[in-house]
């Protein structure tokens, strides 16, 4: 019973510690890790060096510090309680659609980045191990590679914040997150490698620990897939249900994670972090929103007392372990640090422009690639690693004392020399500073508020009887000064051109754009799939604003339009196999995206006439209402085309939107009446009760059928029309129906035909070499016989110029028919002739 209570007294004591330092290091301006480790190191020095507290002194601070210094934790326990909530907090919180658009160079960042780090690291000491010791063993080898491994996981905790606050790119925010996440995924199953070639004692098998680490990632993979689908499908019919859904995702980061690791033999690291990146983009569209707030919350918190407590108890074991230093491990400390900084330096500046030269990442300016490399920090991961090192009882003390002195001080050396004068470095190379366009729009911005303010103000002194003078004054002083600093800006830079006015315009919209999706989801007129795709391409919009302009904002807004990843997957389904199912999912989901578009780019031009205007000038209003009337222009055409080929299902989403906005207009005015005392709580839960019924009688998306039942089709066909019902049934199961979309290539010119197309519904344009124009097909037509009946390729292109509904018939069914009916035959002869005459 006494350690229990000294357990929970130092777990509760060191939480309320942990309280106190968010904000000390927010005024200190350092990485809150970095405040971490010294309280951790601190509480160390007290305990191992100081000798603690006597015994004889009583009080609950002398229990609480000498309750800390009797809890045991093994890197079992860092690995299995700690380490579970880490990772799936962390991917929890990753833009999955962003990041699946550079999985290619974050997976290759990630392993190159802890194969470059290993290797160089590791023979920088090897080599140093022999200047030291004599002539380096390959035992030495090993032991080396192993510390750097350790050291091969990156925190990336403290650059993504710097990040977020320098304006920097949200594709190289994500990148550095996305590489760490992996990143330690990756440096965790070759550290697991490389201690079991050590502790076997036999010969290194290159080529086998190649196959054992392919085996154990991708294994992680497959298991952390299988168990996040599980739960992401488990957790559909739970909705709604708050408590339940939270302990599911608790469940699944510790199965993931045990079952991985320990029975699987996987790699439980990577099957926790692709469970959370699955739950991150399935689960957020299966989870009710309200749900999904709490439970970010809930992990934030777990995170924040996983990351808090470990970073502690890992800190409290460096003075101990620095006691057992010597001249030698400070030898292999130095050129492990140069190491590691050069192989960091290698991915920065050799593999990153390479992939910006490819178009893989945007391009990344020298002084972000300096911030980049000096920011690597090290932490708790590296830490627990150690410490598992030191447990193995057959390992020889030195390399225990090896692994546990270097790592503990390259740690150190990341944190209080790297993590303090990270922030320095920003203001050397000049990053924390406003450019001349972002002050200009600053001193804009302001003076704009301050005139509504003063008006709000003159307002309230007037309704309540009271002399505003006092509070107007410093307000009219305030706006002279930001005037005066104005005009110091343009003698000195110029006065902001049009473009610059335009960039800044289009920037603010697009940051605008991103927080009407989000209040679109949270009012429940949007679903959480359509927010996650529209809130990515306005953060895309962002990013190509910083990097390419108005010029690059124009091109992502056109590609935002084309057929993604998962509809382009499902077309390939429907045509290979003749799934409905998943291209039907998928266009819903585009149509009701389309609809969202529509109604935010309507808002944002309303928003660019009624606050940009004031703030930049009409001029610059009307140039960004342009490309805004040109975004909306496309979007209409799509939703038009739509609306031909299926209007029922179109309309039926549109009123779908506008009753769920009625219905959230319904609930808030319900609420105010609540609130301002004309209605009780009893009448308030019984209209929220009818809500929550009407709610999920709409709750459900429409269903979209294609429109693909060949019975259905084949009657539009008028080639087909008089036909005996006997000979009708047999050409119908002859033919296969499909769908393509607007745009899409059906016939390309010189390919060897098979197929002749039928059009139940749509438009075709036939696209024929010498012609000033194509030739349209509409419904009843067809095409592509002539390259099978004159058994010769294809002689033109044919695009579709809408949603078109095609029959299709292969050749060999389509040469017994031509073959065995003469009216077919006669009315396919005359159609060739025509077309070849023209």
């Amino acid at each position: 019973m006494e350690t229990l209570i000294n357990t929970l007294l130092a777990i509760a004591g060191l939480l309320g510690l942990v309280s106190l330092l968010p904000p000390l290091a927010k005024r200190l301006g350092l990485p809150y890790t970095v405040v971490l480790a010294a309280l951790g190191v601190g509480i160390g020095l007290l305990l191992h060096v100081g000798g603690g507290v006597e015994r004889e002194v009583t009080g609950p601070v002398t229990a609480f510090i000498n309750a800390v210094g009797e809890v045991e934790l093994t890197s079992a326990a860092f690995l299995y309680i700690f380490l579970p909530v880490l990772l799936f907090e962390t991917a929890l919180g990753v833009d999955v659609r962003r990041m699946l658009d550079d999985l290619g160079p974050i997976l290759l960042l990630a392993i190159v980045a802890v194969l470059v780090c290993t290797v160089v690291a590791g023979l920088a000491m090897w080599w140093v191990w022999g200047l030291w010791h004599g002539m380096p063993t390959q035992k030495a080898l090993i032991v080396c590679l192993l510390l750097a491994s350790i050291i091969a996981t990156t925190d990336p905790a403290a650059v993504v914040s710097i990040f977020r606050d320098l304006g920097a790119p949200r594709r190289l925010t994500i990148l550095v997150e996305g590489e760490s996440l992996f990143n330690d995924a990756a440096a965790i199953v070759l550290f697991t490698l490389l201690l079991g070639i050590l502790t076997s004692g036999g010969e290194p098998d290159l080529g086998a620990a190649a196959v054992d680490f392919v085996f154990k990632f991708v294994g992680g993979v497959a298991v952390g897939w299988l168990l996040g689908w599980l739960t992401a499908l488990v957790v559909t019919p739970l909705r709604n249900q708050t408590l339940s859904e939270i302990t599911l995702t608790v469940a699944l980061a510790y199965l993931a994670f045990i079952l991985g690791e320990h029975y699987l033999h996987v790699s439980g690291v990577v099957a926790v972090v692709v469970a959370g990146l699955v739950m991150a983009s399935a689960g957020r569209t299966r989870i009710s929103p309200e749900s999904w707030s709490g439970l970010e919350q809930v992990w934030s918190q777990l995170g924040f007392w996983a990351n808090s407590l470990i970073f502690l108890f890992a800190s409290m074991l460096v003075p101990p372990t620095l006691m057992e230093a010597k001249w030698s491990h400070f030898a292999l400390l130095g050129a492990l640090i140069v190491a590691a900084l050069v192989a960091r330096a290698l991915v920065i500046f050799g593999i990153l422009p390479v992939l910006s030269w490819v178009g893989a990442s945007d391009r990344i300016s020298h002084r972000f690639r300096i911030v980049m490399t000096w920011g690597g920090l090290r932490g708790a991961v590296s830490l627990a690693l150690a410490l598992a090192v030191t447990e193995h009882q057959s390992l020889p003390d030195y390399i225990q004392e090896h692994v546990a002195v270097v790592v503990t001080g390259f740690v150190l050396f990341t944190l209080f020399v790297q993590g303090t004068t990270l922030r320095p470095l920003i203001r050397v190379l000049k990053l924390d500073r406003l450019t001349p366009v972002e002050l200009a729009l600053r001193n804009r911005a302001v003076g704009l508020s301050l005139s509504n303010v003063r008006r709000d103000l003159e307002h309230v002194a007037e309704r309540f009887g009271l002399d505003a003078a006092h509070a107007v004054d410093p307000l009219l002083d305030r706006g002279a000064e930001l005037a005066q600093e104005q005009l110091d800006l343009e003698s000195r830079y110029g006065a902001l051109s049009l473009d610059d006015r335009v960039y800044i315009g289009l920037s603010t919209l697009a940051r605008y754009e991103e927080q009407r999706y989000l209040a679109y989801f949270r009012d429940g007129v949007i679903s959480r799939l359509s927010v996650q795709t529209l809130a990515a391409v306005a953060g895309r919009l962002q990013d190509a604003l910083k990097t390419g302009g108005a010029t690059a904002y124009e091109k992502v807004a056109a590609k935002q339009l084309r057929p993604g990843r998962a509809l382009r997957l499902a077309l390939w389904l429907h045509r290979r196999f003749g799934w409905e199912r998943p291209v039907s999912a998928r266009l819903a989901e585009r149509y009701a995206m389309l609809t969202a578009l529509r109604f935010c780019l309507r808002e944002l031009s309303q928003f660019s006439g009624d606050r940009l205007a004031p703030m930049l000038g009409k001029q610059t209003a009307e140039a960004v209402r342009k490309r805004l009337t040109t975004r909306l222009k496309v979007v209409e055409e799509a939703l038009d085309s739509i609306r031909l080929q299926y209007p029922a299902y179109l309309d039926a989403v549109q009123s779908q939107y506008l009753i769920r906005a009625g219905l959230r207009m319904e609930e808030r005015s319900t609420q105010s009446l609540f609130e301002e005392a004309l209605i009780s709580r009893e009448i308030l839960n019984d209209l929220e009760r009818d809500l929550r019924e009407r709610w999920q009688e709409v709750s459900t998306p429409p269903q979209l059928d294609l429109g693909l039942a060949t019975h259905e089709l084949i009657g539009r066909v008028p080639l087909f029309t008089g036909l005996a019902p006997e000979r009708l049934a047999q050409i119908e199961r002859l033919l296969r129906p499909r769908l393509y979309f607007p745009g899409e290539t059906i016939v390309r010119k010189g390919e060897r035909g098979d197929t002749v197309y039928f059009i139940s519904s749509g438009a075709v344009a036939v696209h024929v070499p010498g012609l000033d124009a194509p030739i349209r097909l509409g419904s009843g037509d067809f095409f592509g016989e002539i390259a099978l009946v004159l058994d010769q390729r294809r002689n033109a292109d044919v695009t579709a110029l809408a949603y078109c509904q095609l029959l299709l018939l292969d050749k060999r069914d389509f040469n017994r028919l031509y073959s065995s009916d003469p009216v077919l035959k006669d009315h396919i002869d005359s159609a060739i002739e025509k077309r070849l005459s023209a």
